[in-house]
């Protein structure tokens, strides 16, 4: 009988022992959001913690950095333009020939900033943010050469 009455005092008193997933989990979702940067100190610190993250974004650049437009096109803007998927034009004469008549910086300009209109969406960098302006550039090229 003393066994038990331990036993029971002692299951009240000792924690139950938490599962490590449970933990990380826990920790990730009360984790800060943010940060609060004041003064000149936090003003240097927001400026450094911009700068790591545009070099970190640099370093992610898409498909290697390839500017040929072809592995572009078929790796990323062929899934919309080969079909005219979402109101995308395809390589025609039809399909691209208005767009192409508001002149190469328009297409540009959509391309990386991105479009909605009647006719339908282009999400900004083709859904790619890794992709930089010069890659962007290529590829259009690339399609308006190649318009059948």
């Amino acid at each position: 009988m003393g066994l038990i009455i331990g036993a029971h005092f002692l299951h009240k008193v000792i924690p139950p022992e938490a599962s490590p997933s449970a933990q990380k989990l826990t920790e990730a979702r009360i984790a800060p959001v943010g940060a609060v940067y004041a003064g000149e100190t936090g003003a240097a610190a927001q400026a450094a913690a911009a700068a790591a993250a545009a070099a970190a974004a640099a370093s992610q650049v898409a498909y290697g950095g390839t500017t040929d437009g072809s592995v572009i096109f078929d790796n990323l803007c062929g899934a919309c333009h080969q079909g005219g998927v979402g109101g995308a034009p395809t390589l025609t004469a039809a399909g691209m020939g208005a767009r192409a008549a508001k002149g190469t910086e328009t297409l540009y300009k959509h391309a990386i900033e991105g479009f909605t209109g009647d006719a339908g969406v282009m999400p900004p960098k083709g859904g790619n943010p890794g992709l930089s302006e010069e890659q962007i550039h290529a590829t259009v090229d690339w399609m308006l050469a190649n318009i059948k």
